[in-house]
């Protein structure tokens, strides 16, 4: 009969918890929800906060489009994620060790900075001496290149030279991620 009682209990304790930790989510603030909208974003990209604050500058002294689409087009053109775009490496943040190591060329030139912001006509390939690392190729460029993932419009890709090149600058239709940038350009506009 003790025992009964006892699951019994704990039965209402744990209904009393949920009760209580329902009480304790809030409602998020509209400061909360710009704030939760930039991590995102940040994080997604791999950027630090002053990184990213320097974009957004860039992006809003821009005076063609809005400051939103600027920033999100900003950010697509880096190289890290162009390359990762172009499915030459699994994740940004192997993009971006990619071209740390030197492994990357732009129009023929090394680039060893990720923020590398690539132009209308630019091509992005991989240096030579990467071709010799057949499990780098295996395990990394051939896996994600044979995926059906659709490279975006604003960039092609020639397969079997493992490079490509930019044809246009991205626009917001090209960006699929669920983004709410206006809420980013409230949070900086403050």
């Amino acid at each position: 009969m003790n025992k009964k009682n006892v699951k019994v209990a704990s039965g209402k304790e744990n209904k009393v918890e949920q009760q209580a930790s329902e009480k304790r989510q809030r409602k998020l603030s509209e400061y909360g929800k710009q704030l939760q909208e930039k991590q995102k974003v940040k994080e997604m990209y791999g950027m630090r906060e002053k990184q990213f604050r320097r974009f957004f500058r860039n992006a809003s002294i821009q005076t063609q489009g809005a400051p939103g689409e600027n920033l999100l087009s900003m950010l697509e053109r880096r190289l890290d994620n162009v390359v990762y775009r172009l499915k030459l490496s699994v994740t940004r943040r192997q993009a971006r060790q990619i071209i740390a190591h030197g492994h990357v060329l732009v129009n023929g030139s090394y680039v060893y900075s990720a923020s590398f912001l690539v132009n209308i006509g630019d091509v992005v390939s991989l240096v030579d001496s990467v071709a010799s690392k057949t499990k780098f190729l295996e395990q990394v460029i051939d896996k994600r290149l044979n995926i059906g993932i659709k490279v975006p419009e604003w960039l092609e890709l020639n397969k079997k030279e493992r490079k490509g090149q930019i044809l246009r600058f991205p626009v917001r239709a090209d960006i699929q991620v669920p983004i709410e940038e206006h809420l980013i350009v409230e949070l900086y506009s403050k």
